[in-house]
């Protein structure tokens, strides 16, 4: 990519779309191209297709989805292959009837089996049943891996697929039906400071474990994997590190600055039990994640406070 490249940013006031753009114009490119949901719905085709007929991006970020934590995915399971299915199908097929040299689609690391092997790694992809709690999400973004490998296949498209881990960082959802788990609980360690609260009731029985990393790292990553020459079809991007969700929990009391108790509600859903990627491939590349833990969602609680 150059830096006066036309660069198509799908979702960009999201999590990873925000962090995208970010780090975009910090490497100085000029010609980056977002639509509000308002102005573009990607669950159009027609609207979709003369976009793309009208503006002719060079490259593409697909970071447009609708995504949430445990509750939402199993809530509202139809909105989530639905909407997915539609965004990603209309962008990745518009993508290559309109030439784009190179596209990103993001995924999750939702997409690998439930009891898959640990650290999970890019062939156990269809090895075995999906988590229940995600399917649906994880079903469609299986679907959008698939349609840039077979577009690559048959028509000689440059489309990549990107698998973070969990993440979390500025413009995260921190609304407590709907947010991933690190928000989540920030948000409820943060409002039970300012009460008072004798407790913070966590979700499960805090023994899963789970490994974050940074938007701003994401970013970083996805624009380092566009401007490698020669990639497989499906990347893992990860941190290596994992804690369980105890640990997590009071490392986020530590940072609050939470005096009360934690207690864990055994009566919730954990998910899976664990969730670690091989991201063996891209740090071999010469790419590996820069903002710890801990400094990442001090970061994340500085923004949050603002914002609330």
């Amino acid at each position: 990519m150059q830096a006066t490249d036309k660069i198509y940013l799908a979702g960009h006031r999201g999590l990873v779309g925000s962090a995208l753009y970010r780090a975009l114009e910090c490497e100085d490119f000029t010609n980056i191209i977002t639509r509000t949901h308002a102005e573009l719905d990607l669950t159009r085709q027609q609207a979709v297709e003369e976009f793309f007929a009208s503006e002719r991006p060079k490259f593409v970020f697909l970071a447009a989805a609708k995504v949430g934590g445990i509750q939402a995915n199993n809530t509202y399971r139809a909105d989530f292959i639905y909407q997915n299915l539609a965004i990603q199908t209309n962008v990745i097929h518009a993508a290559w009837q309109y030439g784009v040299k190179k596209l990103l689609f993001l995924g999750s690391s939702c997409i690998y089996p439930r009891d898959c092997p640990q650290p999970m790694r890019e062939e156990y992809l269809l090895t075995g049943p999906l988590e229940h709690t995600n399917e649906p999400y994880a079903l469609a973004k299986i679907a959008g891996v698939k349609m840039c490998e077979n577009y690559n296949s048959q028509y000689g498209a440059t489309f990549i697929s990107v698998m973070p881990t969990n993440l979390y960082g500025i413009n995260d959802s921190f609304d407590l039906e709907d947010s991933h788990v690190l928000p989540a609980l920030l948000r409820k360690f943060h409002e039970a400071k300012l009460s008072g609260a004798a407790m913070v009731n966590v979700w499960g029985s805090g023994e899963p474990k789970r490994e974050f990393l940074h938007s701003d790292d994401l970013a970083k990553g996805c624009i380092f994997l566009m401007r490698q020459p020669d990639i497989p079809t499906l990347t893992n991007i990860g941190s290596g590190n994992e804690v369980t969700i105890r640990q997590l929990a009071e490392i986020i009391s530590e940072i609050v600055q939470f005096e009360g108790d934690i207690v864990f509600d055994t009566s919730k859903p954990d998910g899976t039990p664990r969730k670690l990627l091989d991201s063996t491939r891209i740090h071999d590349m010469g790419w590996s994640p820069q903002i710890t833990l801990y400094d990442g969602i001090t970061q994340a609680y500085e923004w949050y406070q603002q914002k609330a």
